[in-house]
């Protein structure tokens, strides 16, 4: 590597950085004052990715119809933004905060799918931006002239933004609502409208953010997930609500991407590393190495930024007589349910992925409920379970018996050992923390090729002769999921979930009273892991093939769904939210091609109607439901 070809990455990082900026910012500002965590922000950058592309084919690619449509398309997203705050956000701003985050999780799908109806599926490649299509030379290396604009536009909006919160009477409305909302409304201030106006212009700055990327990467539909993660690590390694904060850690982790691609392959005691497949998960490596030392980031304060809103639950009591016959009658459904599989062959199929989808939203449960811990990253236990179980069936021809307690074992250590670093944290950080170690196990999956097969992953996980048959298949899911939500239920009720919950709701006392608040939350997370395992290792033998995609990112949202879609304040909750999801993503995805938008606007209905979850309603209706604390 010569010092040319590293200034020239370096370079290029700082391009990275301002679009890293842009979309960070956005975010950082929306959360600082709304303290939404708003999991659509990515798709408003695609969006103005796409509108850009729309825009410049009207206008034209001249100067002034190159830029203005890049404009246009910024303020449009706005517009959007403002429209989805009125409609949507404004009606559920009192509801807890993680279903707050649901109702963003439901509007990714209805934009992704609108996406896909208005501009289809194919990627779209941009014109160059006039006057700037070239490239200058550096060192005997070319840099293009697009990328010296965007190095220059980052610390000009950086500028701006600065300007704005702090030299103008609006900045001063922001900052004030970022320290205290109910302050500010106390002394007359029209929140409502602040709330939006702030809305908009974050949705601004992610439309302007995807149309500046125009020249430089084609528009597609992966861009809203792909975008969100890397803006989320941005705003937490900066420190959540903090400006200067984004744009540090927006250079920072865009460097550190940038210095890996340039030095390559290097050998550290005698073995060969290759530096640039990190840039797959880097930017994630960056966060939990700084999150470990610093569990505010760069420049956070320590705010309760984020609360599961379990701890505002009725006292857990033991089951009543109605509640335990209601739960006999369902496990006798549910044994006679193969009876219909003469008319329904697809039924017991069916029935082994909500089974599967049951026992992971119930681990994920009892970390979110009972443990008050929020997990991003959820599926990288369940990918940990998937793949021990697989590897030591394949490579070890290990029976399945032992296979299955390997993989659940698996998933336990590495609940573990990711938890002892967890538990540091709390709110916002502990989740992206978690989502940063699952980003870890995926992309060890993906590049692991000698292992884990890569991105092929790996075939021929066959059940054992007696398990062959859909039917037994379906027994043994049933028997594995029932078992595991009973002990975790028992858990629950246990001393130690009685403790977990203390330290939940009120850390500082259950301290003063001699519980290890980090012990119990660190057995927590042991517990979750185990039976997250387990429910990856009844997806592996169920599937007969496993691929990295088990452990991504989008199986974590799943499992988010599922649990505040049932409700976290029940332990009901995740049995009917998992039940719930899969079959309405099976139901959907096979009458339309847009079935994100359907389901999207299914679970926003849900969300908008009751804000405390599916079992939450039940609740409200029959207060008999809450007999055993749901």
């Amino acid at each position: 590597m010569t010092l040319a070809s590293l200034t020239v990455q370096l370079l290029n990082g700082l391009a990275d950085a301002s679009a890293m900026f842009l979309v960070a910012a956005g975010l950082s500002l929306i959360f600082g004052v709304t303290r939404i965590v708003n999991f659509a922000h990515g798709s408003f950058y695609m969006l103005g990715l796409y509108v850009a592309y729309s825009l410049v084919e009207r206008l034209g690619s001249t100067a002034l119809g190159f830029w203005g449509a890049l404009l246009l398309a910024a303020l449009t997203v706005a517009a959007l933004g403002a429209v989805v705050e009125v409609l949507v956000l404004r009606r559920i701003y009192r509801a807890p905060e993680l279903f707050q985050l649901l109702a963003t999780f439901a509007l990714v799908l209805i934009i992704k799918d609108a996406a896909l109806w208005i501009w289809g599926p194919e990627d779209l490649f941009g014109p160059r931006a006039p006057g700037l299509t070239g490239a200058v030379h550096l060192l005997g290396r070319r840099l293009p002239q697009y990328d010296l604009l965007l190095i220059v536009i980052g610390p000009l909006v950086f500028g701006l933004l600065w300007l704005l919160l702090n030299r103008t009477r609006w900045g001063t409305l922001i900052r004030a609502a970022t320290q205290d909302r109910e302050m500010l409304g106390a002394l007359g201030v029209n929140q409502a409208w602040l709330f939006t106006a702030v809305f908009a212009l974050g949705c601004f700055l992610a439309g302007l953010g995807g149309a500046l990327q125009g020249p430089r990467m084609p528009a597609n539909l992966a861009l809203d997930l792909d975008t969100i993660g890397n803006a989320f690590v941005v705003v937490v390694v900066g420190g959540m609500g903090s400006l200067g904060g984004a744009f540090a850690a927006a250079l920072l982790i865009a460097e550190v991407k940038a210095l890996c691609i340039a030095l390559g392959n290097v050998s550290l005691f005698g073995i060969e590393v290759s530096l640039s497949r990190l840039t797959l998960v880097v930017e994630f490596l960056v966060m939990a190495a700084i999150l470990v030392m610093r569990p505010w980031g760069l420049f956070g304060k320590p705010l309760a930024l984020v609360r599961s809103g379990a701890g505002h639950d009725a006292p857990l009591r033991a089951a009543g007589r109605k509640t335990r016959l209601a739960g006999w009658a369902a496990l006798l459904a549910l044994l006679a349910l193969p009876l219909l599989a003469t008319r329904f062959p697809y039924l017991p199929v069916l029935m082994v992925e909500i089974l599967i989808a049951v026992l992971f939203a119930a681990s994920l449960h009892f970390l979110m409920g009972p443990g008050g811990m929020v997990s991003f990253g959820h599926a990288a236990y369940f990918g940990l379970g998937a793949y021990a179980a697989a590897l030591v069936t394949l490579k070890l021809q290990w029976p399945m018996p032992l296979a299955m307690l390997a993989g659940a074992l698996a998933a336990m250590a590495g609940a573990i050992l990711f938890g002892w670093f967890c538990v540091r944290l709390s709110g916002v950080y502990l989740a992206m923390l978690t989502l940063a170690f699952a980003q870890i196990v995926w992309a060890t999956i993906f590049q692991w090729d000698d292992l884990t097969g890569g991105s092929n992953g790996l075939v021929g996980i066959r059940p054992a002769d007696a398990l062959a048959s859909p039917l037994a298949y379906y027994y043994l899911a049933l028997a594995c999921a029932a078992l595991g939500v009973h002990l975790l239920r028992r858990v629950i009720h246990a001393p130690f979930g009685l403790a977990l919950r203390a330290a939940r709701d009120a850390a500082g006392r259950a301290e003063s009273l001699g519980m290890d608040v980090r012990s119990l939350q660190w057995g927590g997370f042991a517990i979750a892991g185990l039976f997250c395992g387990l429910a990856g290792v009844l997806f592996a033998f169920s599937k007969g093939s496993i691929s990295p995609e088990v452990a991504s990112v989008g199986r974590s949202v799943d499992g988010l769904v599922m649990v505040l879609l049932g409700g976290v304040q029940s332990l009901l909750g995740p049995l009917l939210g998992a039940a719930l999801f899969t079959w309405l993503q099976d139901l959907v995805a096979r009458e339309t091609d847009y079935w994100r938008a359907l389901l999207g606007g299914v679970i926003l209905l849900l969300v908008l109607l009751f804000p405390g979850g599916v079992a939450g309603a039940w609740g409200g209706v029959r207060p008999s439901a809450k007999e055993e604390g749901a």
